[in-house]
């Protein structure tokens, strides 16, 4: 049985300026094992997003290994990067990119149907597990930026991913939305046995992770569990 769900190996990320060399990762190794809610923080510019994307195979590393429960993850820009996202990670963005002109319902509905994987039932479930199914046939705009982040959770959820990332997802929240809203995602992921890797800029959100990575200029700079 792999312990480990993700297991990076000096991974490198430059990108070629005209000012030079850009090194937006620069040897950065980790092992996440399943289960754990990690938060990656560091400042603007720390490299936190393009790691996101490599995690989430959006980006592919310069340079460096990067094993998913044991095996390689395609990095040559190929549909094969596109299968290893649809079958195993989920987002959930700062900006909630619900479609307006969908319910909330059929917004999750759509994701199921894009991975082949419709299911009704789930969806409803996923609605009740993030406190929403009052608000199933309702459009985005018609609730609030806390309920809407919710809807966004619960589609992100809709095809059973196995990692899931958020890059500054409480970013357009105020704070007491912000916990709710961090609140309902703890929830969603220990029911659902889902592994977390979150970035931001946000201290106070440290209080619902297992550990926190914080990054600057590329690098790991430090890496502690959370009691």
């Amino acid at each position: 049985m792999v312990d480990s769900l993700v297991d990076l190996r000096n991974i490198e990320r430059y990108y070629e300026m005209p000012s030079g060399v850009v090194k937006a990762l620069d040897g950065i190794n980790l092992e996440i094992k399943s289960g754990e809610r990690v938060i990656l923080l560091g400042p603007s510019g720390s490299g936190k997003s393009t790691l996101l994307n490599c995690l989430s195979a959006l980006d592919s590393p310069t340079s460096g290994e990067y094993n998913f429960l044991g095996k390689t993850v395609p990095n040559d820009n190929s549909e094969s990067m596109t299968s290893f996202r649809r079958e195993n990670i989920g987002y959930v963005f700062q900006f909630f990119n619900l479609l307006q002109d969908l319910t909330v319902l059929e917004n999750i509905l759509l994701i199921q149907e894009l991975a082949d994987e419709r299911d009704d039932n789930r969806a409803k479930k996923l609605l009740k597990l993030v406190g929403l199914e009052a608000e199933a046939d309702r459009f985005p705009a018609e609730i609030s930026g806390g309920q809407q982040q919710r809807v966004a959770i619960a589609r992100s959820l809709a095809k059973k991913p196995k990692l899931l990332l958020g890059d500054e997802l409480t970013g357009n929240l105020d704070s007491t939305t912000s916990s709710m809203v961090m609140k309902v995602l703890v929830e969603a992921c220990e029911a659902e046995d889902i592994t977390c890797i979150f970035v931001t800029h946000d201290e106070s959100l440290i209080e619902y992770a297992t550990r926190v990575i914080r990054i600057d200029s590329g690098k790991v700079i430090s890496d502690t569990n959370v009691e």
